[in-house]
């Protein structure tokens, strides 16, 4: 995905067990995987060499615990003005909506939302006007729509 306020790529990667990360690709740079990564494979064994490695690039930032990431939004919108600049990511494991706060490239802080629905977030996206969308995959499928609170 595209931060439309820089034009940086910016992924996130559902890796093995304490591999999910976020990353911003960019040409010509080396990210690693299979060789270093901070996940195991799911039987327990060990992959690649470790988790750094001379001219490899690191990750941004990486979950462990993982969250098994989905969709990705930036939040550009007015609805949420504290909001605005942040990176929203889907956890599928244990399920919630996570925020994440960026600062010169680097993710500033971490916060986590609905986990009490015990849902799996599938996708997270903005709406034109301005709310936050989010796919669960339960088994009616919602479709969550989340806007302030007025106080």
């Amino acid at each position: 995905m595209r931060d439309r306020a820089t034009g940086r790529l910016w992924t996130v990667e559902h890796g093995a067990r304490g591999g999910d990360e976020l990353n911003h690709p960019e040409a010509g740079k080396n990210y690693g995987w299979p060789v270093i990564t901070y996940g195991v494979d799911y039987s327990g064994a060990r992959i690649g060499e470790g988790t750094a490695k001379p001219g490899m690039e690191q990750p941004v930032y990486f979950w462990d615990p993982v969250i098994a990431p989905s969709g990705m939004a930036f939040y550009t919108g007015d609805a949420f003005r504290d909001w605005k600049g942040s990176v929203f990511v889907g956890s599928m494991t244990p399920g919630a909506l996570v925020r994440l706060v960026l600062e010169d490239g680097k993710v500033a802080r971490e916060e986590r939302y609905l986990g009490d629905l015990h849902e799996r977030i599938r996708d997270v996206q903005q709406g034109p006007d301005g709310l936050l969308y989010l796919v669960t995959d339960n088994a009616e499928g919602r479709v969550l729509r989340l806007s302030p609170t007025t106080r």
